[in-house]
């Protein structure tokens, strides 16, 4: 199936990677014939294509976009696509999901990038696995520009993300701020870039440029986004993990009070442990927080502050917190460790959970 739309994609004659694709940064010359648009993450993927069609667009306002489907998919279809206009227009053929693309689209698709036409720029979309791949390989070898485009799912990409989104707006945010953020919407990139351009949008002054506009700082996504699951979920365990039990139990109820379902919670509560545990064992004998993070696939902040927690902590009493919380995961979930029991509220289950880790926090041996 086809249809003509008003989006654009590329080709790129000089083959040159995108470098940082986890920030979205755009280092792929967008004007070019041939493109290759690899990778799971959709949104880099879709920001790759929108950069070639601007590109086209850009050289001329005329051209037609195309977007090739697999699905229905008949031979000699892309040969026509391809076709000179009689209007003299170019086109872009933007061919999607090469990964579920039958042996005819492949094969057209291989004899286009082997012999192209004139003003038809190819864009080639393929997000993993190796069907395709021969095409994919004739692509690079014919010098199309490579957009990488890899998921984003740890905390450090998605702390890249949002200072590279900021950046390329011409804006300022504080550190702490975009780690609210990404607590806050870090589990859908896509809410994560939103969040983003709203928060610049909404902190922009009248008629000022990007560089007259104030940092955006923590007390702004707070604001905004301090109600969100995952945000509460973190000041939590922020909470509980530094011994503030008492705070700690303040927010958790306000939280549940507000609908939010304890399960997320306690995930949250596991996350944290986890992650102190993994950097306790990580900082033997003095390594710098930017090799443990780049080991350990977090952000240096994350380390550095994983490493202050550390300090109240002894190792028997995190163990005794990490096992505090497995269980109050099982219960959460309807489960207890005793077979054929259920479990009773799973509020208490939570709140008994942050009383142990600060029980455990304070256990000296």
């Amino acid at each position: 199936m086809w249809e003509v739309s008003d989006t654009v994609a590329i080709m790129t004659p000089p083959a040159r990677r995108a470098a940082g694709p986890s920030t979205g940064q755009p280092d792929v010359d967008p004007a070019g014939p041939l493109h290759l648009v690899t990778g799971p993450e959709d949104l880099l993927a879709e920001r790759a294509v929108d950069r070639v069609v601007a590109a086209a667009r850009a050289g001329d306002p005329s051209v037609q976009v195309v977007q090739v489907e697999p699905a229905g998919y008949v031979s000699g279809d892309l040969a026509a696509h391809a076709s000179p206009s009689l209007f003299g227009e170019g086109t872009v053929l933007v061919l999607r999901a090469l990964e579920d693309a039958p042996d005819e689209l492949l094969e057209d698709a291989k004899a286009l990038v082997l012999a192209p036409e004139p003003d038809v720029v190819l864009v080639l979309r393929h997000r993993s696995g190796q069907r395709g791949k021969g095409l994919l390989d004739a692509a690079k070898k014919a010098g199309a520009g490579v957009h990488d485009c890899p998921k984003i799912t740890s905390d450090a990409d998605k702390t890249t993300f949002v200072q590279g989104e900021f950046r390329r707006a011409g804006r300022r945010i504080a550190p702490e701020a975009v780690v609210a953020l990404v607590e806050a919407l870090g589990q859908d990139v896509r809410e994560l870039a939103s969040g983003c351009t709203q928060l610049m949008a909404d902190t922009m002054p009248p008629d000022g440029a990007p560089q007259d506009a104030e940092t955006v700082e923590l007390d702004v996504v707070e604001r905004y986004y301090g109600d969100r699951v995952e945000a509460t979920g973190f000041k939590v365990a922020d909470a509980a993990i530094a011994g503030q039990t008492d705070q700690a139990l303040g927010l958790l109820r306000h939280a549940l009070s507000s609908g939010v379902d304890p399960v997320p919670i306690v995930a949250v509560l596991a996350l944290g442990l986890r992650s102190l545990a993994k950097v306790s064992s990580s900082s033997v004998g003095g390594m710098r927080s930017a090799d443990v993070a780049r080991d350990l696939g977090m952000a240096p902040w994350q380390v550095d502050k994983a490493r202050r927690q550390l300090r109240a902590w002894t190792p028997s009493g995190l163990s005794d917190a990490i096992q505090a919380v497995a269980a109050a995961d099982l219960a959460v979930k309807g489960g207890l460790p005793i077979k054929g029991r259920r479990a009773g509220d799973p509020v208490y289950a939570v709140e008994k959970a942050v009383l142990e880790i600060g029980a455990a926090r304070r256990r000296t041996a």
